[in-house]
């Protein structure tokens, strides 16, 4: 803008001011700054201008990994509504570490987004560093996972209502001895999906055994290592209900490299309704967690935080309904 002004012996108000298409600049002063303007290539700063106006128009977004089709798909669902609106995302990955989660908070606060949309990383286990983000005045909206005491703004889905049905599902079918990769216990997810599990239990009048019930990282590893260790016991399971379904997955592998037979001998049900889920043999049954609408959620209560700015706004969480998907790794019954 200065190089204009120069050029065109005017002031940088004037040149702002007729790129911006001001009422108080004539037409022949405006035709004379934005051919030069063409001829220098000059190209404005959407994003100073945005800022000077205290109006950031860019959203953040962080998340444990990208790869695999639920962040995704979440994220797909975050930038369609946020473009619809205006607003350009940055995404970070935490890659499931905290420290690295702190540095996307730092990055994000630091290009001054307008507000941070936040799925947490399997080893946060406070809030302590979301202070900052809410000192600055930044909205914060999580999606799918949080920690549990922490009254904050979250879209997530119906975890426990999702592992019920998938259990329940398990049990219809005949299978009595149902067990559970089960995650980490201080994220909302893995504990909800716990309780779903033995809910269902108990709707069939079932005790639970803590025997079939394994702390699993949701790996492929480690679900053939919590396979392999159930399959050890003096009664082993006829049936597996995972938190998540890479874990599922690497069961299932187990499985049949020991010429078990799935589902007649084992049946499966994970949870994420992953791509690979429609790729495996047999193809498994998952929870679905309607991701799109997720990401689209999450974007909408964000706007809804910054429309209530000033007044009072009592946080919230918006609950999604799961579905499940049944296909031929838990079908026993026609």
């Amino acid at each position: 803008m200065a190089d204009l002004a120069r050029e065109l012996g005017v002031s940088m108000t004037t040149i702002s001011r007729a790129l911006s298409d001001h009422h108080s600049i004539g037409p022949a002063t405006k035709q004379a700054v934005l051919k030069l303007a063409k001829k220098l290539n000059y190209q404005p700063n959407h994003l100073a201008a945005a800022l000077r106006k205290g109006k950031s128009k860019l959203l953040g977004v962080i998340v444990p990994y990208i790869e695999g089709r639920f962040f995704a798909s979440v994220v797909h669902g975050i930038e369609t509504a946020a473009s619809k609106a205006g607003f350009s995302v940055i995404i970070c990955q935490s890659s499931e570490d905290v420290a690295q989660e702190r540095k996307n908070l730092e990055t994000l606060l630091s290009a001054q987004v307008a507000g941070i949309l936040i799925s947490v990383s399997r080893t946060t286990v406070d809030f302590r560093h979301f202070e900052k983000v809410r000192k600055h005045g930044v909205p914060l909206v999580f999606f799918d996972r949080i920690l549990e005491g922490d009254n904050v703004n979250a879209v997530l889905l119906n975890d426990r209502e999702g592992a019920y049905q998938a259990t329940r599902h398990l049990l219809e079918q005949g299978c009595r001895r149902v067990a559970h990769f089960a995650g980490l216990q201080h994220l909302n997810i893995y504990k909800n999906r716990r309780q779903g599990y033995l809910d269902a239990l108990q709707s069939y009048g079932l005790e639970p055994d803590e025997t079939l019930i394994k702390d699993c990282d949701m790996t492929l590893e480690g679900g053939t290592g919590c396979m392999a260790e159930l399959l050890k016991l003096s009664s082993p399971p006829d049936a597996v209900f995972s938190a998540g379904d890479s874990a599922v997955l690497g069961a299932l592998q187990l499985l049949k490299s020991r010429g078990i037979r799935v589902p007649q001998d084992v049946a499966l049900a994970g949870f994420s309704n992953e791509a690979l889920t429609l790729v495996a043999e047999p193809m498994i049954t998952s929870v679905d967690q309607r991701t799109e609408e997720m990401g689209q959620a999450a974007f909408r209560l964000f706007t809804e935080l910054v429309a209530a700015e000033g007044t009072s706004f009592s946080q919230r969480q918006v609950v999604l309904q799961p579905q499940l998907f049944v296909r031929a790794s838990s079908l026993r019954k026609g």
